[in-house]
């Protein structure tokens, strides 16, 4: 088909834009409570999700955090801007602060949670000795071990204050509504930001179990609180019987809108999964050999088939590149295809941040290699962003305002009669 790549870039701002909190969120919301009524969240949409609340509701009372550049206006509830995915003193500042709103709630108050993904960077409240410093060592150790982002919230819950429910136990006896987007394999609202309104169902022994299993060496303060048995707050815990955790949107209906948009031009769409995990090369090379499989039987004439997954995908960083998984996925991808005609992908985060990197993700097609001569050379240095900014193949959106997590779409095409 004409201009593949335009078209891949079409599905992926489709998938974002039906994940839009400004679009979504209203259906999800009840009426206004009577009575105060506090709004609070954590995440890189929370702050278009605050507006969205105030579009419907009004002015509202309440604080939510989100990642620097994804501050949106409202007026009332103050947006404070923290880092992500490490995080940082505004952070840790703001999240006590949320921690003494809730501390002045009582139980005819309504407390309105808005979670989504990056929570567990930007809602920062170290348990025990734990050290701002330690807990930024040992996010930047998990985030380069490869470990799935399930595992690593894990550890996470047993060493905040705040995650796991905590945060919401925190507001007992108020009733909590927690609105949550979902950008975790699964969709397990637990998983979400790291559960800050969701009872935690692991415990101190698995967290330790996975340092080990994924070669990180936690700080002394952090072994010997986990050690000590950690701070697990259980799903039945008492004060969690008022709270309503519900997942109002998820990478399903973004890669059903996306599959939508591609049947009505005649493609034969295979949605792969929506929940995808693993190391972005190795899921990268199996699915190169899927397209190729499907490209041999195709024939002249036959329609272009597309290939849609979504998920968490992980990068082990060895390398001193930044690493990101769908820059990765995608320069796997192309080294894999070796060139391959009729064969175009993209692969990008919805939030627009691909790892550390400013960077949604990158579009790949059969030129790619002959753009650059380092291909291999990036991948093993984990410098896949480094290649496609020197090729200009990277996505650029800046801040999406939502995460509905990866993005990845392979096109089809049949031989040229």
């Amino acid at each position: 088909m004409q201009d593949s790549t335009a078209f891949l870039r079409q599905l992926f701002h489709r998938a974002v834009e039906v994940a839009d909190p400004m679009r979504t969120l209203a259906d999800a919301l009840p009426p206004r409570p009577e009575g105060r009524l506090l709004v609070i969240g954590a995440g890189k949409a929370s702050a278009r999700m605050a507006e969205a609340v105030e579009a419907e509701y009004g002015p509202c009372e309440g604080l939510v955090i989100t990642r620097y550049g994804y501050a949106r206006p409202c007026k009332g509830i103050e947006i404070v801007e923290a880092a992500h995915p490490v995080p940082d003193e505004a952070g840790m500042q703001a999240t006590r602060r949320m921690l003494d709103l809730l501390a002045g709630t009582g139980p005819d108050d309504f407390v309105l949670a808005l979670i989504s993904g990056g929570g567990s960077a930007l809602l920062t409240a170290p348990a025990g000795d734990i050290t701002l410093a330690e807990k930024q060592a040992l996010t930047n150790a998990l985030l380069a071990s490869g470990a799935p982002i399930g595992e690593i919230n894990g550890i996470r819950k047993q060493i905040s204050a705040v995650k796991g429910g905590k945060l919401a136990a925190a507001a007992h006896p108020s009733r909590m509504l927690a609105l949550m987007i979902s950008d975790v394999p699964g969709d397990n609202p637990g998983d979400i930001a790291s559960g800050p309104t969701v009872g935690d169902t692991g415990d101190a022994a698995r967290a330790l179990d996975a340092l080990r299993r994924w070669n990180v060496t936690p700080p002394a303060s952090v072994l010997s609180y986990l050690e000590g048995g950690g701070m697990p707050l259980p799903p039945d815990d008492s004060r969690l019987s008022k709270v309503e955790n519900v997942i109002y949107a998820a990478p399903a209906q973004s890669l059903e809108a996306a599959a939508e948009l591609a049947r009505a031009k005649d493609l034969d769409v295979r949605i792969l999964g929506d929940a995808l995990e693993g190391e972005a090369r190795d899921v990268a090379r199996m699915q190169a050999r899927e397209a190729l499989a499907i490209r041999a039987d195709l024939r002249q004439g036959a329609r272009p088939v597309l290939l849609l997954s979504g998920g968490e995908l992980t990068v082990t960083r060895t390398g001193d590149g930044v690493g990101g998984p769908n820059a990765e996925f995608a320069l796997a991808l192309a080294i894999a295809l070796d060139g391959a005609e009729g064969i175009h992908a993209i692969a990008c985060d919805t939030d627009g941040v691909d790892g550390a990197a400013e960077v949604a993700g990158a579009v790949i097609g059969p030129g790619t290699l002959g753009k650059g001569s380092d291909a291999a050379a990036a991948l093993a240095n984990n410098d896949a962003h480094g290649f496609f900014e020197r090729i200009g193949d990277q996505v650029v959106t800046g801040p999406t305002l939502t995460n509905v997590n990866d993005f990845r779409a392979i096109l089809i095409s049949p031989a040229k009669s």
